[in-house]
């Protein structure tokens, strides 16, 4: 993989080939009367780059639940690695998963959230460490030293023994972004990273992951309304509208020359 030389080998991910990574089939998700999904096939390959643009309520999150298994799909499945998510196959049939083989599953994942959901009671290396040693079975050593240059990584190596209260909100936001990646994980889901930040501070996280989309090869799905910051670090982007794909194609075709009505009426008011 490509990746940044100043980075210790062990914050490296996991090199890439450029295989399907995400396959959604016939994905129906439903809340009460409500469809958020409907019968959605899409597919992310391995190193891509992929942003999710549409109206609030058009299912964009609810994707990355989904892989976070969150929550469940009502209908249809989902594979990740060539692997099922939440099912898995006995005596030649699908059956629901169980909790060890999810578990197995989602460890390929990890999820920067719109709230950054650092544990209050912890430093920041600790909040770093925490899951590759407890859910890893890495070294503390190993762990630390992994921290540390996520920590290099997010410019934030001067913070290492301050509680997550001592630091501003792009901080802990950048913070959230290394223990992510702590985990090694082959796709980083991005929640709308920036929307919970104070205005002045979006745009040091922003060049954070753009960073990281330009020196590694780890794949990125990422639901923002950062329409330049979509534009810059995406290979696809996909517009969502009433749980469905309306629209895909490269940052250029979407942005400058969209073709479905929805899309250009979505870009106009969010441009």
């Amino acid at each position: 993989m490509s990746a940044d030389p100043n980075l210790p080998e062990e914050t490296a991910n996991p090199a890439v080939d450029g295989t399907e990574l995400i396959r959604f089939d016939h994905v129906t998700k439903r809340f009460g009367a409500h469809t958020v999904l409907d019968s959605l096939d899409f597919t992310v390959s391995s190193g891509k780059h992929v942003t999710l643009i549409g109206p609030s309520g058009s299912g964009k999150t609810t994707i990355l639940r989904l892989l976070m298994t969150l929550l469940t799909p009502d209908e249809g499945t989902i594979k990740v690695g060539g692997d099922y998510l939440t099912h898995e196959e006995k005596g030649g049939r699908l059956v629901p998963a169980g909790e060890k083989h999810t578990r197995e599953v989602r460890k390929n994942i990890g999820m920067v959230f719109q709230q950054f959901n650092l544990f209050p009671n912890m430093k920041v290396l600790r909040n770093i460490t925490e899951a590759p040693v407890h859910v890893l079975g890495l070294g503390k050593e190993a762990a630390e030293e992994r921290a540390r240059g996520l920590l290099d990584l997010v410019g934030l190596t001067d913070h290492v023994d301050k509680y997550p209260t001592q630091l501003s909100g792009g901080q802990q936001q950048r913070v959230a972004i290394a223990r992510a990646l702590a985990m090694r994980p082959q796709v980083l889901l991005l929640d709308e990273v920036t929307s919970a930040l104070d205005p002045e501070l979006v745009a040091g996280v922003l060049d954070v992951l753009r960073d990281i989309a330009h020196t590694t090869d780890i794949t990125m799905l990422c639901v923002t309304h950062e329409m330049n910051f979509a534009r810059d670090i995406s290979d696809d982007v996909l517009m969502f509208d009433a749980g469905r794909v309306i629209e895909s194609g490269t940052p250029e075709k979407i942005f400058t020359e969209p073709e479905h009505e929805r899309t250009r009426e979505f870009l106009s008011a969010v441009l």
